[in-house]
């Protein structure tokens, strides 16, 4: 199982910042057409973007597309364009009508993370993740949903950060992605709020800027010693059961059963695969 940490953004209409993104040591790339793009250059951003999927380099890394709110005449001309064309998954902005979604995944039959930026949308987060089998991921727009609920600071957003952990587990999708940290050049910042974000239930995070791209794999990569210890958890489970027994204490006096085991086992599921080879959390396992 290969869970990206860090999800890049890059305008769709700067190729060359395409180009140096797909080199980059993200573990994905979400090309977009919405909010980086200027009105004037979303024409020439969807056509870049489509001719950059049909030819794309065979080792990239997963390549997804921000649309444009489907709608919208912008975002319909996006999803046209990328029906049948080979990207791995579409965000969907401003989404709050199931209808809407179910139409933008049989129009491309791809996977689509749906971004919650309004109080009608997070509302409707569970109906929304049923809207569709092409459905694989929620996610908030965090700049936009504060706006739309009037909320002045950042801890205002913690029951709505909630919410969608809920609402993603709720309807057996992927832990969500936490959205951007706009202050790129605040690493401790970013640090801290990965580490909430972590505790808090999310995997992962969208990234605007290369450098960082370490702090979030950092946080967001199991150490040695969370390898060990959940490796340590199963093995326990597993002596357990060959006694006949569903729960037993290890040998640090912990109590397992298989709550504690399916918890250890989600430690394991993270360790990230460097593009498909299986890598060392951190380096050191």
């Amino acid at each position: 199982m290969s869970v990206p940490r860090s999800w890049l953004y890059v305008p769709g209409h700067r190729p060359e910042r395409v180009q140096k993104a797909l080199a980059s040591t993200a573990d994905a790339v979400v090309v977009d057409l919405e909010d980086a793009v200027p009105p004037a250059a979303k024409d020439e951003a969807r056509r870049a973007t489509v001719a950059l999927l049909e030819d794309r380099p065979p080792d990239s890394p997963p390549l997804w597309v921000r649309v444009n709110p489907p709608t919208g005449p912008v975002g319909r001309a996006d999803v046209e364009a990328l029906a049948g064309v080979p990207v791995d998954g579409l965000r969907v902005p401003r989404c709050e009508d199931a209808q809407v979604v179910h139409d933008v995944g049989e129009r491309t039959g791809v996977a689509l993370m749906l971004l919650l930026e309004t109080a009608r949308g997070l509302l409707r987060a569970t109906e929304l993740a049923g809207a569709h089998t092409r459905v694989r991921g929620l996610g908030l727009g965090e700049a936009d949903l504060a706006a739309d609920l009037m909320v002045p600071s950042d801890p205002g957003l913690d029951w709505a950060r909630g919410f969608v952990v809920a609402a993603c587990r709720a309807a057996g999708l992927p832990s969500p992605v936490q959205s951007v940290w706009t202050d790129v050049a605040d690493l401790d910042g970013l640090r801290a709020s990965c580490r909430a974000g972590l505790a808090a239930g999310f995997f992962g995070r969208s990234v605007i800027h290369p450098s960082q791209i370490a702090v979030v794999h950092d946080v967001y990569t199991p150490s040695a010693d969370d390898v060990a210890e959940a490796r340590a958890v199963l093995a326990a489970g597993a002596e357990a059961r060959t006694r006949g027994e569903s729960a037993a204490l290890d040998e640090r006096g912990r109590f397992v059963d298989p709550a504690v085991e399916a918890r250890a086992q989600t430690v394991l599921d993270r360790i990230p695969l460097d593009r498909g080879v299986a890598s060392d959390p951190k380096g050191q396992v």
